[in-house]
């Protein structure tokens, strides 16, 4: 597989008209070459695959990046500038959203004869279809992420705060298995419902409240991320009609989903129930976006992408509806896209929890 990722890249190669790729961003490192470590740079040449770290890292290298030829430096900036004067490159294309500016001018300074081709997009989409084992390991990070969050269900009561709640679900995912939480959860309740990205606080649930909580579990590297809304004590008559609206929103959406649709198209069905519903201006961010190594990858679902579903695509299907000082509520699962549809993988129930 490792094989197959670089070939694609040796695409990119092609397409940019340059003599190498020039990785910097640790997950697209991990991606096509195998290495795992927090330090490092990758050069990729039509004929050679060369892993750069400092001597931290130079077993694991050796071990995890089968593919490439590993070489030490002292300094990174050293380490690339002598390997690119090596193998003699005149144009290299690297991963623009990954190399800082001040780090991009020493190559220039260090490496004046030498023209430093921006890539981003084109790169990203390496990682957007999945393969089978890609697949297995989101799968089993959304499975204990929902199991995790079905231990917690009992604990969601008036008087618990916010971040004791956030707190409790890592503790169980991290009991169950799980390496990190995939991302800094959100839980809000109440009013603080209308932050789609708010941070847990020591509000205290009260009852008639409905409370967002946004969570997921990395393994193996890879993540997950899964939204459940859930009331605490029976929710009143806009509550649950917000709900209602914003589940309809999300299962149009998912029993849509097949390859070769628009991500804009997805992005529009669940946009415009909510719209007809009459809260559309209450639904501000995207439908959804990739997930894998990172929790916000490609495909991007929203009404600016000028993407197609491809088989073996896992994303996020996640609407919302945010009302300023009364609440909100958002309904997120993950799905993968297969041949006759979708398969949802994150696991936790999406029907209205009272709990």
């Amino acid at each position: 597989m490792t094989q197959a990722r670089q070939d694609a890249a040796l695409a990119l190669i092609e397409l940019f008209e340059v003599d190498a790729l020039l990785l910097l961003g640790l997950v697209n490192i991990r991606y096509l070459s195998g290495f795992k470590g927090s330090d490092g740079a990758l050069l990729i040449l039509p004929q050679d695959r060369h892993l750069l770290c400092d001597s931290r890292y130079t077993l694991q290298a050796s071990d995890e990046a089968e593919l490439c030829t590993v070489a030490e430096y002292k300094s990174k900036s050293e380490g690339i500038t002598l390997l690119l004067k090596k193998v003699g490159c005149k144009r290299v294309a690297f991963d623009a959203e990954k190399v800082t500016v001040s780090f991009l001018n020493i190559l220039k300074t260090a490496l004046p004869d030498v023209d430093f081709i921006p890539v981003a997009d084109e790169l990203d989409q390496l990682r957007a279809v999945k393969s089978l084992d890609e697949i297995k390991s989101i799968s089993a990070a959304a499975n204990l992420s929902s199991t995790a969050f079905n231990e917690l269900l009992p604990l969601i009561k008036p008087g618990v705060s916010e971040r004791s709640i956030a707190l409790e679900l890592e503790f169980i995912m991290k009991r169950s298995g799980a390496e990190e939480k995939a991302f800094d959860f959100i839980v809000a309740s109440g009013y603080r419902g209308a932050l789609p990205h708010a941070r847990p606080t020591e509000k205290l649930l009260e009852a008639g409240e409905m409370v967002t909580i946004d969570f997921g579990a990395r393994l193996d590297g890879y993540n997950s991320d899964e939204t459940v809304t859930v009331s605490v004590g029976e929710p009143d008559k806009k509550l649950y009609d917000i709900y209602r609206i914003v589940k309809e929103a999300h299962d149009l959406a998912i029993s849509a989903i097949r390859p070769g649709i628009e991500c804009s198209s997805l992005d529009e069905i669940a946009r415009s129930h909510i719209n007809n519903c009459g809260y559309g201006d209450f639904f501000g961010h995207g439908l959804g976006h990739g997930v894998g190594l990172e929790v916000h990858e490609k495909p991007v679902i929203s009404p600016r992408s000028r993407q197609r579903t491809q088989v073996g695509m896992v994303f996020t299907v996640e609407p919302g509806i945010y009302i300023p000082d009364f609440g909100g509520v958002r309904i997120e699962d993950l799905v993968q896209v297969t041949e006759e549809g979708c398969i949802i993988l994150s696991k936790a129930s999406k029907e209205l929890n009272v709990c």
